[in-house]
């Protein structure tokens, strides 16, 4: 999923905290309402960035969205959107998306299925609802950090469509990433991390075990859920800091939450729109070569309709053949580019624009934000 504002607020991270502040122990990060798209775009609730609270472990980005009714609407439709230093984490509770990516990489996702996009030095993909879907979507989608040693390598793509689950004292654990009590996902993480789902019976109140190098979070998705005692309300997240062993939950409902945590990521982060960086001038660099790429298949694309046109007006039963060059070796780019995102084959549509930068170059903030 992307970040499709207009004019995305800058998200900046640093490795150490303001003076004159500690860190908080407990926290609740409300989330804001963000549209995906445009005027009858579906609406996320974003509670990671936060205006405290910018990362838990590695993950730095969660958009929790739906129950929605889609079948009279268009849903969930990202065209293609770049993104540098992130893995993209979705997850879907209820309903379908339709992965589309620069390697060449289509799969649906379901309920209780991973897709993880790793996207190293730069990818490209969009996200949809498909045609005759089951009309209902909720889910969730994640950003985690990638290290610096990792950031640079090549993109990668992976769909797990059976992850180790648990049972604990009433409820049921599906590990996505990491690991929880000895059940460990087989999804690749470049950093000590945990996420896993919660799905809580009525009446049921578990205590989790946790790792106390950790910091955690516990992101409520669909009715509330308690956590340490305080009521976390769907889309909401509540922050449990570092050093605890366990975490204990509550629900009067059958709900669901998701359990997040990982060591404090010490690396400086510049986050804006769909790119993970360390500088401002990496920004810039990167939203350049998207613009340049989606510009130049933009005029392709007006070029070969001009020739279809042409062709059809003249009268000549000829069409316009595609290109015969076998050099297609990187799927999803142009033969011999040397594009840094590539083009997403199959989707029909524009690409999506870049936002203009800010007027005031992008600096490092804290983590979080001292009280």
């Amino acid at each position: 999923m992307s970040n499709v504002e207009a004019r995305p607020a800058e998200q900046t991270v640093c490795e150490s905290p303001q003076t004159g502040g500690r860190e908080p122990d407990i926290e609740l990060l409300d989330p804001r309402e963000v549209p995906l798209g445009g005027p009858r775009a579906m609406l996320v609730r974003r509670s990671l960035p936060n205006r405290d609270r910018r990362m838990v472990g590695a993950w730095c980005f969660a958009d929790a969205y739906g129950p929605d009714d889609v079948a009279r609407g268009p849903g969930m439709q990202v065209p293609p959107h770049p993104h540098t230093g992130l893995q993209t984490v979705s997850w879907l509770f209820e309903g379908e998306v339709w992965h589309q990516d620069s390697l060449g990489n289509r799969q649906m996702v379901r309920p209780g299925e991973l897709n993880l996009m790793t996207a190293g030095a730069g990818i490209a993909h969009s996200e949809q609802s498909p045609a005759g879907s089951s009309g209902v979507l909720h889910g969730v989608q994640l950003w985690v950090a990638q290290t610096e040693q990792d950031r640079h390598g090549p993109a990668r793509f992976e769909h797990h469509a059976d992850l180790p689950q648990g049972e604990e004292s009433g409820c049921a654990v599906t590990v996505l990433m990491g690991d929880l009590g000895g059940v460990t996902s087989p999804a690749h993480c470049s950093t000590p991390l945990v996420g896993a789902e919660i799905a809580l019976r009525p009446g049921a109140r578990p205590s989790l075990p946790l790792d106390a190098d950790f910091e955690h979070a516990v992101l409520a998705v669909a009715d509330p859920v308690t956590v340490e005692g305080r009521e976390v309300a769907p889309g909401a997240m509540l922050y449990l800091g570092r050093g605890r062993r366990e975490v204990s939950l509550s629900a009067e409902t059958a709900t669901r939450a998701l359990l997040l945590g990982g060591v404090p990521f010490e690396e400086q982060l510049v986050m804006w729109w769909n790119f993970v960086a360390r500088s401002h001038e990496e920004i810039v660099e990167a939203r350049s070569a998207w613009e340049a790429e989606r510009r130049a298949r933009e005029a392709r694309t007006t070029r070969e309709a001009a020739d279809t046109l042409d062709a059809s007006t003249s009268g000549s039963s000829s069409r316009v053949a595609p290109d015969p060059s076998p050099d297609r070796t990187a799927p999803g780019q142009l033969p011999g580019s040397d594009d840094r995102f590539g083009a997403v084959q199959g989707y029909e549509g524009p690409d999506l624009p870049a936002p203009t930068l800010p007027t005031t170059p992008l600096r490092a903030r804290p983590r979080f934000r001292a009280h």
